[in-house]
């Protein structure tokens, strides 16, 4: 078994992934999510109606799904701070950062066969507003998951770390406070949703 895993700036695409996953019959226990809730929370309020309540909110959004998505929940984990989450990687890495000797998120994903350069990149892409989707599957499946991966357009991670590098960024830190994007990067995460 190997895990595959991908970010997406907008929560929406991750969220069509994993419905994909499901409807192709991957089993929710081989799903994983994790999702900057600031991120999430603002694609939510993107696609309610005009007239939904403000207390709409995420549950609302997913009121009806099955699957993993159903179990989403609210945790913390350090250098990304607030997340949405679903699935045994997203408890595993709660689990290692607590005991931070196993390397917190990263670790969870190294652990898992992401590559480290990927698993750096990936971390600090959900810490700014990005939603990481990740499956196990065994060899013989991996071009199906990366397809149904790929069609949703991932971040391209080697250019998001030549983007992050010119900003002095060198590698995910779990001592990180939490990331709140700027209107600008708000902006350029609903353009790339449509």
């Amino acid at each position: 078994m190997r895990t595959i895993a991908r970010v997406y700036d907008t929560y929406a695409q991750a969220r069509q992934v994993v419905a994909d996953f499901e409807a192709a019959g991957a089993s929710s226990s081989d799903i994983n999510l994790i999702a900057n809730r600031y991120a999430c929370e603002e694609s939510v309020r993107a696609e309610q109606p005009s007239g939904a309540g403000a207390g709409a909110g995420i549950g609302a959004a997913l009121g009806g799904t099955a699957g993993l998505l159903a179990g989403l929940g609210m945790i913390a984990i350090p250098g990304i701070g607030p997340v949405v989450a679903a699935g045994a990687l997203a408890a595993t890495a709660l689990g290692a950062a607590a005991g931070a000797a196993s390397g917190g998120v990263v670790g969870a994903l190294v652990a898992s066969g992401v590559p480290e350069s990927e698993a750096q990149v990936y971390c600090e892409a959900v810490r700014r507003g990005g939603t990481m989707v990740s499956m196990r599957t065994p060899e013989a499946d991996e071009s199906r998951v990366l397809r149904i991966m790929d069609q949703h357009r991932p971040v391209d991670y080697v250019a998001r770390e030549a983007d992050y590098r010119k900003t002095g960024w060198e590698r995910f830190d779990p001592q990180a406070g939490p990331y709140t994007p700027d209107p600008t990067e708000i902006e350029r995460m609903r353009r790339s949703s449509t």
